[in-house]
């Protein structure tokens, strides 16, 4: 038998605002809003109900653009295994939640099948592992499986490595922490016999062991940067070549999920189609990673290349060096910037652990870094459900007025955890959105931890040196301080929007991150009076208000009420939270003022 196995490594970077919680407006994704939107659209969506299309005629149709009939829909889902990210997650929990629920269904569809389900957990962030502290490795691995378990319902047997990074240690984690496989590229792992592509067992020097299944790595850049994706017929030949030797195989297509669809148009059609015609033959079958494993048991062991990963030929260099990997191929290698970036952020994060460990053991029962561990199995939540878990967490003297700052610290460690996100080092300029991202973490960071006064100074000094081998080049301090951090405290934002929706007659509970409630305000200049929660730390704000014009020439005057010392502040219409401003707008859009303000 010729087992097949093809999984979709499902994942895309945290994009959230870090103090609002949502994503804004991405051009370089045009014609969507995002990048997410995007990609959802073009890939993750098309994968939950991909189309398998037959002539409308009985002849050959040689013709690429004659009329075909849809004949089938696939959830892909329920027949390719696949890891999904569980920042990806979060935003397909409010912005596309049918995709969330597609991948769910196909999991479950699978366990029905096979007894064992499609999906695989992940990392809670895409970390590159081998390059984390034991500490934080631990947390990421914890914090993937609760979120897995919490989404898809059962533990899981499987785990996909960001990047395919592993190392002796990273192994030997997820051994510990129940995970029963993993899938490597080929030439990360040494055997002294053929493996026919099926599991092999990796022992680690603490008598853990943990079975690796290997991709077919050729398979793979066919699939991603040749044109297998455009013939189905071929497609189905290449992952089930029909030997007849009597040897069973395993012939496992591991790639991103992106490529069916965002990378490739039309190749969630085309791996339909090809899963189609492998139904239909007798000498090879589909099947999922976790199925091969149990049916399949390792009798080759295996040795790890350490530390290797996917994406790199350096081992994990290309995210702390300048090792020669890039996109751009015909210029010359200049990512000079990616170690003192890694620097800069590691020494951040020991300053923000510090604080974390010496004010959270005054105020949790547990170790602090025990309550961060159990964090993960409400991190994708908020409001209520946060507020539960880190009151419960709470020593028995410490009272709730505590509850904020024991709330911040954990927000404190999320976005420490998150400054690591893998895409920030992985492409070939610094100024990039994804490496701002992570600079926007490191802003976050620097305001819960208490000490950015003194804090941020240092962390510029210590991101001056990442820049290009370029004279004049836009260093890693530039981005932080010009596009990632905010100009103005981002609640301020929020209190002006909240108040000018009530102020124009529009309910109003909610905005991004915060629950609010506006009142009219006994104050011919202040009006309006609003309260802000913040849904994630649990912290409280309250200002005065007062609105002027409507639509375009819309503006907010506010005053913080708690500290009448910052003096007000004039918003217009742009400045408040994009879904806001659109809400608002949207009355207008017909009107004079769309075009003249």
């Amino acid at each position: 038998m010729h087992h097949v196995v093809v999984h979709a490594h499902c994942y895309q970077p945290p994009r959230e605002d870090p103090w609002l919680e949502i994503v804004e407006a991405e051009p370089s994704a045009s014609p969507d809003h995002d990048w997410n939107v995007r990609i959802d659209r073009e890939c993750y969506a098309r994968l939950a109900g991909a189309e398998v299309r037959q002539a409308l005629n009985a002849g050959a149709m040689p013709d690429p653009e004659a009329r075909t009939g849809i004949a089938g829909l696939i959830n892909l889902y329920a027949w390719c295994s696949f890891d999904v990210g569980a920042t990806l997650c979060e935003w397909m929990d409010l912005t596309a939640p049918a995709t969330m629920r597609a991948m769910i269904e196909g999991d479950r569809a699978s366990v029905r099948r096979w007894g064992h389900g499609n999906a695989i957990a992940a990392p809670y962030h895409h970390v590159i592992l081998p390059l984390a502290s034991p500490r934080d490795r631990r947390t990421e691995v914890r914090w993937g499986i609760a979120d897995f378990t919490r989404r898809f319902g059962r533990l899981p047997e499987g785990i996909w490595l960001p990047e395919c990074a592993a190392d002796e240690e990273t192994l030997d984690l997820l051994a510990a922490e129940g995970i029963r496989f993993t899938i490597l590229a080929p030439y990360q792992v040494q055997t002294d016999g053929e493996t026919h592509g099926l599991p092999v067992l990796w022992r680690g020097a603490a008598g853990r062991s943990l079975t690796i299944l290997p991709y077919d790595g050729a398979l793979a850049g066919e699939v991603a940067f040749g044109g297998l994706l455009r013939d189905a017929e071929a497609l189905q030949w290449r992952l089930a070549p029909g030997l007849d030797d009597g040897q069973t195989r395993c012939t496992t297509l591991a790639t991103d999920g992106e490529t069916f669809g965002h990378h490739h148009r039309g190749g969630d059609q085309t791996l339909a189609q090809a899963m189609v015609r492998l139904a239909q033959r007798r000498n090879a079958g589909l099947t999922n990673a976790a199925t091969v494993v149990a049916t399949q048991p390792a009798t080759l062991e295996a040795r790890l290349v350490s530390p290797s990963s996917w994406s790199c030929a350096h081992g994990v260099q290309r995210w702390r060096e300048n090792c020669g990997c890039r996109l751009d191929q015909y210029k010359a290698p200049a990512q000079q910037w990616r170690g003192p970036l890694r620097s800069a952020l590691s020494a951040l994060a020991a300053e923000c652990h510090q604080i974390f460990e010496h004010e959270g053991r005054e105020l949790f029962a547990d170790d602090p870094w025990t309550v961060r561990d159990g964090y993960g199995t409400v991190v994708s939540a908020d409001g209520t459900a946060l507020a539960d878990f880190v009151r419960n967490a709470l020593r028995p003297h410490v009272d709730d007025r505590s509850l904020p700052q024991a709330r911040a610290l954990l927000e404190l460690e999320r976005a420490v955890l998150r400054c690591f996100t893998s895409c920030a080092w992985f492409f070939d300029e610094v100024d990039r959105i994804e490496t701002r991202q992570v600079l926007r973490y490191a802003a976050r960071a620097l305001e819960l931890s208490g000490h950015g006064s003194r804090l941020a100074p240092e962390l510029i000094h210590w991101l001056e040196p990442s820049r290009a081998a370029v004279p004049d080049s836009v260093t890693a301090a530039d981005v932080l301080v010009r596009s990632a951090t905010p100009h103005r405290p981002p609640s301020w934002s929020v209190a002006a929007g909240a108040i000018a929706l009530v102020a124009g007659g529009h309910p109003c509970d909610r905005v991004a991150a915060y629950d609010v409630a506006v009142a009219p305000h006994q104050s011919a200049e202040w009006p309006w009076q609003v309260r802000l929660e913040h849904r994630r730390t649990g912290a409280i704000e309250h200002f005065w208000g007062s609105v002027v014009g409507e639509g375009p020439s819309l503006r907010i005057s506010l005053i913080p009420a708690d500290d009448g010392a910052l003096g007000p502040q004039l918003l217009a219409i742009h400045d408040l939270p994009e879904p806001v401003s659109t809400q608002l707008l949207q009355p207008f859009a017909l009107h004079d003022r769309a075009l003249t303000g």
